[in-house]
């Protein structure tokens, strides 16, 4: 029972962290560029992985605005 008590919580520890670590990994380098790092911070706290993709297409990758721009051209 106090072994899987120990590896409950060395496993909440582990989440714990990753979600701390992606959360101020996210805000960071939101605040670098300019693109609502509270946002991005508060979400990443509370969810993972999703936060982290999402940042990726719509901030670094700027996925939406090829997008837009490419609709545009069609035009």
């Amino acid at each position: 029972m106090e072994e899987q008590l120990k590896h409950s919580v060395l496993f909440w520890l582990l989440i714990a962290l990753l979600m701390i670590t992606q959360s101020t990994w996210l805000f960071l380098d939101a605040r670098k560029r300019g693109s609502m790092p509270w946002f991005w911070g508060l979400w990443g706290l509370i969810q993972c992985p999703f936060p982290l993709l999402f940042y990726w297409l719509t901030v670094r990758l700027r996925v939406w605005d090829k997008l837009r721009a490419s609709a545009q051209n069609k035009k």
